[in-house]
């Protein structure tokens, strides 16, 4: 069975949580329509990612090292963006048509 560096795991947390973290953060540039924005968030994502693909290709253990590093990134961007200035409304509530009836 292969050893695990604890330094590595916690990078590879690290890494994949940032990274899904952006990965959300660009999804909703996207679904806003903010092309600049959007294209920046692309760009970094794709340059975080490299670490976590790495660490965890020379090791498979790593990739449950990856899952909980995206798990964090995703749940913590998404709770960021789930509030407005005052800390109120997410961005579903402030969505095209959200709140409306489909029609019967």
């Amino acid at each position: 069975m292969a050893c695990v560096n604890p330094l590595i795991a916690i990078g590879v947390v690290v890494s994949t949580a940032t990274t899904d973290g952006v990965y959300v953060l660009f999804n909703a540039a996207v679904s806003e329509r903010r092309r600049m924005r959007a294209a920046s968030w692309s760009s970094v994502w794709y340059l975080l990612s490299a670490f976590a693909v790495i660490s965890y290709t020379q090791n498979a253990l790593y990739v449950l090292f990856a899952a909980t590093g995206s798990w964090i990134g995703a749940f913590c961007a998404v709770t960021w963006l789930s509030r407005d200035a005052g800390g109120h409304s997410s961005m579903l509530e402030r969505a095209p048509g959200a709140g409306k009836s489909p029609p019967t």
